[in-house]
């Protein structure tokens, strides 16, 4: 493994495009939403033998498990739609299989086998030293020299991600702020995210799995029910959330993740505007190229060139009038944020 380098963003940013991009550099090898995957269990503390480690990457991720038996899966959810032979309702979707997997290959049941011979067997060592071990198992398996790891909502990750990997780079992902916000307004994902920062907002918990019976009993019944193993769809997908919500939302984890990579050497950290992306594709994969360390091959140029697609740029400004002032009026701070990260 030559490098490593996290993309991290607010999500909605083009990065689902950018990761299958990346993935297509015959050097890189792309792990998409790993850390989405396994979430805050990912890095615990202490040593652990590799059997415990194999458990962080296969014990399912509780969350999009009750996302998917309740009919609101996220288009990321790359194994739903390509079934195998796992399945929330009988043995569990495995948080590695559920995104990570079938972005490197066809047969994810069969890469995940062959990783738990491997894992299991390893010796006891830190989360990062395993995986660490583990980008240097599949860069030899699939023959990829550099590691790009790209996951959604990933800003607030950087303190911990430069704590567990000194020697990391980080590319930060932002897209026009409206913009952003109001895709993450139609997304299930962000759609329920909303709704589980109000019920922290009302409870005063940092966390969904602190909740006492007392608090969740305090909500009222549309918030307290997704919270349940199964819950109504349409509490995510009917419910009336501002617009304006999101972009205070997107404003929030911008403000804060570039306060993050501010303490990131600046030999280590970029930024990558998709709206630059889109207006300049080979200038900019170039430089990114150049900043993970591999060679931007005219072949892999053209292909990035091909699977960019601008048709929702600027979905914003078909608002009215009236709503788009408030979408731009709640984006500002992050939009001001922003700004400063030109110096980099």
């Amino acid at each position: 493994m030559r490098t490593l380098t996290f993309v991290v963003g607010t999500g909605r940013s083009g990065s689902t495009a950018l990761s299958g991009i990346v993935n297509a550099h015959p050097d890189v090898l792309s792990l998409n939403e790993l850390l989405s995957s396994v979430q805050s269990r990912g890095f615990p503390e202490g040593v652990l033998g590799g059997r415990e480690f194999w458990r962080l990457l296969a014990d399912p991720n509780p969350v999009f498990e009750r996302m998917i038996r309740s009919g609101v899966p996220m288009p990321e959810f790359v194994y739903t739609r390509r079934p195998g032979r796992f399945a929330t309702d009988t043995t569990g979707i495995p948080a590695l299989s559920l995104m990570v997997l079938p972005h490197l290959t066809d047969d994810p049941d069969g890469l995940f086998d062959e990783l738990e011979k491997q894992v299991c067997g390893w010796p006891n060592r830190t989360a990062a030293g395993h995986y660490e071990a583990l980008f240097r198992l599949l860069c030899t398996r699939f023959g990829r020299s550099a590691v790009v790891e790209r996951s959604g909502y990933s800003l607030e990750r950087v303190p911990l991600l430069r704590g567990a990997f000194p020697q990391a780079r980080f590319v930060h992902l932002f897209r026009d702020g409206p913009d952003c916000a109001l895709s993450m307004s139609r997304h299930t994902g962000y759609r329920l995210i909303f709704l589980l920062r109000d019920i922290l907002a009302r409870t005063g918990a940092e966390r969904v799995e602190d909740l006492t019976g007392e608090q969740v009993r305090s909500l009222p019944p549309e918030l307290s029910r997704l919270l349940g193993e199964r819950f109504d769809s349409a509490l995510v997908l009917d419910r009336d959330l501002p617009s304006s919500g999101f972009a205070a939302l997107w404003s929030e984890i911008v403000v804060r993740g570039v306060a993050h990579l501010d303490e990131v050497p600046a030999a280590v950290r970029t930024t990558l505007s998709y709206e630059d992306l889109l207006d300049e594709p080979r200038k900019e994969l170039t430089r990114l190229a150049g900043f993970i360390g591999v060679e931007p091959l005219p072949q892999w140029l053209d292909v990035g060139v091909a699977r960019l697609d601008g048709s929702r740029r600027g979905s914003s400004r078909r608002l009215p009038a009236a709503e788009l002032a408030a979408l731009r009026e709640h984006c500002a701070p992050g939009t001001d944020a922003l700004a400063g990260t030109r110096a980099w």
